[in-house]
């Protein structure tokens, strides 16, 4: 039990290094996301805007500049953790399957990574919320953090899994943003017609969403909307990790048949001349 816990604290402790030697997205957290969410308000009008929330059926009234202030952070924590997340993993797919070759279990390096997903959505959440309230005073900036927090762990879990799964780099990039890109920019509803259709349930950050924006401009909890994105980033999760213990077995069965293969007695007459 003990070695499990020091491997886990191993491989968490490099996985955070390696997080932290990313100065492209380090960057992208510390100039993007306010910069984004700063010209979001600035571009989009100040008249109010009536939307419902599908959670509740509630028609709530806000400033067009706000609502695109809570989706411009949406967007840019879930470009920033699953941009973390996939650079990551793509660039340590070879290690990780060096280590468990080596011996290094695989639980401890699974839940490392889920490890460094949630202290780098906690930072960069608890930051972007920041921001926010530098502009205007959300209901309920906790739960808008929370909400932020979700989406940001959904969109890492999808980071992890395309990053396992693809072999090019620019693939991976480009499919996050993407995803990121045409999931949230149909739930806004000052962007896009659609806000209002039954379709936008089915989509990755939908809970986020109703969530976030609950939080920002009513003091309704909503429960039923962080149950909805715990079964996404569930669903992802799963996914990445399935992906990720199928890619170290195969790297595990390949060395046990090299061994079996070196340790197979040589058949009489076949021997090496000396």
């Amino acid at each position: 039990m003990r070695r499990g816990v020091r491997l886990f604290q191993v491989a968490t402790r490099y996985g955070l290094v390696e997080h932290a030697r990313n100065r492209f997205a380090m960057l992208l957290v510390a100039v993007f996301l306010p910069v984004w969410v700063m010209m979001t308000g600035w571009a989009i009008a100040k008249e109010p805007v009536q939307f419902r929330l599908h959670g509740t059926g509630r028609v709530l009234t806000a400033g067009g500049d706000k609502i695109t202030q809570i989706t411009g952070a949406l967007n840019g924590v879930t470009l920033i953790i699953g941009f973390m997340m996939f650079a990551a993993t793509f660039s340590n797919g070879a290690f990780d399957r060096r280590l468990s070759m080596a011996g290094f279990p695989r639980l401890p390096l699974g839940l490392a990574k889920v490890a460094c997903l949630v202290f780098a959505s906690v930072v960069v959440c608890s930051y972007a919320t920041a921001v926010i309230c530098c502009f205007w005073s959300p209901r309920q900036p906790v739960l808008l953090g929370a909400a932020l927090f979700c989406t940001a762990m959904t969109y890492g879990a999808l980071g992890v899994a395309l990053g396992t799964l693809l072999r090019r780099e620019v693939e991976g990039m480009f499919a996050v943003v993407m995803i990121s890109v045409v999931d949230l920019g149909l739930q806004n509803p000052l962007a896009s017609g659609g806000a209002g259709s039954d379709m936008v349930r089915w989509l990755p950050s939908y809970g986020a969403m109703q969530a976030a924006t609950a939080a920002g401009f009513s003091t309704t909890v909503p429960t039923v909307d962080f149950a909805v994105q715990l079964v996404w980033f569930t669903a992802v999760g799963l996914i990445g990790l399935l992906a990720f213990h199928r890619r170290t077995r195969s790297a595990l069965a390949a060395t046990v048949r090299i061994g079996r293969q070196a340790d197979a007695p040589v058949p009489f007459g076949k021997a090496a001349n000396p």
